[in-house]
């Protein structure tokens, strides 16, 4: 596989270029210490010399404290160029991450589907990873090397012209055979990233499920797959790395011919009498020299070679474009991808544009019909989830949604949400139609709380305002106080600032709800979607729970998901779906009293059945 070195070179600039100053400083760091390796052997060849022509003590005394500071300052800029070096890599390296993971953010619920959280893991950070090097160093060790190499060359062109041209001889073949090598390992590379990224995936499926397969007794199964998945990464990588050996070992023996070749000439050179003696020592310590920066090329090629897999990979996930287009707004029209000044200054920018308080909102479908999207692209025709749903929900009703388990409930809120968008027909907020909207400000509009409440590793005020710094704390407290958490949020030593463990360690479940709905107070939709929220909750906290959607539905339009009789009381109307079709729809009270409605035969019977 042959990857064109323009694609090395504009990754490079995207992710370099605001840290131009840095990288300035670098390389004159890089170019000193090549300096300074070209001057030590000098000051060896004076000190033979003077050693073999008699000269006293204080000059052979003189020229090794010279050596002794040069090749300290030498070390100090090779420290100095490693720190500098790594600096710039993590800070390219952590944009590019979060280049991707933006970008994958904003693609649809259809690629995540298709992907595990382990293996979007290795997408975003381990193949990252592989670039750090190619970030840190990888040109300037190429350009410094090879200033090292032109170097080396021209000061052996001066001490003679024939060795001057058979090393430069040697130096050119070696280089065109790593140049003919640079692209042998890259394919092995990717399949081992690839394969790098089913393990990661695997693992992070079998561990969050570690207490139903130990009930199943699928533990054997669980081993002998991961044992078939590590050996076919063990197998891919030992070719990854059999083929980038293969060019350093290239350089390697090509490096030792270079030494032979020193010998040579240097020796035939001395017996001539056209070079001294530290002259000789000269010929060969740059030329072996030259093996330093040959060695560093040939890394670096192999390196290249591990950077070209990752660019393959992280170019392929950029390319992936989400099914939903709009026409975003202005603040998210910088493509993932790019870092210039001012979007490299915007990342932790809020992404969402709060529109101003619009009350209520109408909600209407026009003969609605989905198939998921892997299920409409197998060769057959589509399993349709929905097929021609039509209703109108006017503003400031509430619209109890009934249904067994798989008759399209839940894909109907996705569809609101725009996760996905409709196969067939339309789906209008305020007469807008989603599709005419853009992402960021129809989530503003549209609030969902269901069942299971999902909490971050972050700061109770982060958790509440999904790390949004423009809501004020004393909004966020006002809202605590009316939902009722004041005596939670008093029990905190840091209030705000406290830190709630990851998945919600720490909070009960009835307080896990009720931070749910302040989410939803501070965002103040037009539209709620309640998916029985408490349904899982103990008597008490469900009743406190009830009177905070008393107050959520004051002045708002809600779909309430219901699986019991007390929830859909507070509907002002029933839509019933069945097979992904509308089988009643209607006023509550009208289908409540209506004896031939389903609805009816339900209030009588128990609303549970649905569940069966």
């Amino acid at each position: 596989m042959s990857i064109p070195l323009k694609q090395y070179w504009e990754l490079l600039i995207d992710y370099l270029r605001p840290q131009r100053g840095r990288v300035l400083l670098l390389a004159i760091l890089l170019f000193s210490n090549i300096g300074l390796q070209l001057a030590n052997p000098q000051i060896i060849r004076r000190f033979l010399d003077l050693a073999l022509a008699g000269r006293g003590a204080g000059q052979l005394a003189a020229m090794a404290l010279l050596f002794i500071a040069v090749a300290l300052v030498q070390q100090i800029a090779a420290v100095a160029a490693t720190y500098l070096g790594e600096n710039v890599s993590w800070t390219a390296t952590n944009w590019l991450r979060d280049d991707l993971a933006r970008h994958c953010l904003y693609l649809d619920m259809a690629f995540h589907n298709e992907r595990t959280p382990g293996e979007m893991i290795e997408r975003i950070d381990g193949d990252v990873n592989a670039l750090s090097t190619f970030f840190s160093q990888f040109v300037l060790q190429i350009l410094g090397n090879g200033l090292l190499l032109l170097g080396v060359l021209i000061l052996l062109f001066r001490e003679d012209v024939y060795a001057g041209a058979a090393i430069t001889l040697f130096v050119v073949l070696t280089l065109a055979v790593i140049n003919r090598l640079r692209n042998v390992a890259v394919p092995y590379w990717q399949q081992s990233r690839e394969a790098s990224a089913r393990i990661f995936g695997f693992l992070e499926e079998r561990l969050a499920g570690t207490e139903d397969i130990r009930a199943s007794g699928a533990k054997a199964y669980t081993l002998r797959r991961s044992f078939e998945l590590l050996r076919h990464w063990w197998r891919v990588s030992v070719f990854a790395r059999v083929a980038g050996a293969l060019m350093i070992n290239t350089a390697w023996t090509l490096f030792a011919v270079g030494n032979a070749v020193a010998f040579l000439v240097g020796a035939g050179l001395y017996r001539s009498g056209a070079l001294t003696l530290g002259s000789v020592y000269l010929l060969f310590h740059y030329t072996n020299m030259l093996g330093r920066p040959i060695e560093r090329i040939s890394q670096e090629m192999e390196q290249l070679q591990q950077a070209g897999a990752g660019i393959v990979r992280i170019r392929e996930l950029f390319a992936v474009r989400s099914r939903l287009v709009e026409a975003p707004p202005a603040a998210l029209s910088q493509p993932p991808g790019g870092s210039s000044d001012e979007h490299r200054s915007d990342v932790h920018r809020r992404d969402v544009h709060r529109p101003p308080p619009g009350g209520s909102t109408e909600v209407t479908l026009e003969n609605v019909c989905f198939a998921y999207p892997a299920a409409a692209t197998n060769g057959d025709s589509p399993e349709y989830v929905l097929q021609d749903v039509s209703f109108q929900l006017e503003p400031g009703r509430v619209l109890g949604l009934l249904g067994r388990t798989g008759s399209g409930k839940t894909t109907l809120t996705r569809l609101l949400f725009r996760l996905y968008d409709p196969t067939g027909g339309r789906i209008r907020l305020d007469g807008r139609d989603l599709r005419g909207m853009a992402t960021a400000e129809l989530r503003q509009q549209v609030g969902l709380v269901t069942q299971n409440v999902q909490l971050f590793h972050a700061t109770v005020r982060d958790n509440l305002t999904f790390f949004d710094r423009a809501i004020p704390d004393q909004t966020i407290l006002d809202v605590i106080h009316e939902l009722g958490l004041a005596r939670w949020y008093e029990s905190l030593e840091e209030g705000l600032d406290t830190v709630l463990a990851a998945g919600g360690g720490g909070v009960s479940a009835g307080e896990g709800q009720l931070l749910a709905f302040t989410r939803i107070f501070l965002k103040d939709p037009g539209l709620v979607i309640l998916d029985e929220a408490s349904s899982r909750l103990d008597p008490a906290t469900e009743q406190l729970i009830e009177r905070v959607v008393d107050r959520l539905l004051q002045n708002r339009t809600a779909i309430i998901i219901a699986h019991r009789l007390n929830t859909v009381q507070r509907a002002d109307e029933i839509l019933i779906l069945e097979r992904g079709r509308i089988l009643e729809h209607g006023s509550r009270p009208r289908l409540a009293a209506d004896p031939n409605s389903r609805f009816y035969h339900l209030l009588q019977t128990g609303i549970e059945e649905l569940l069966v």
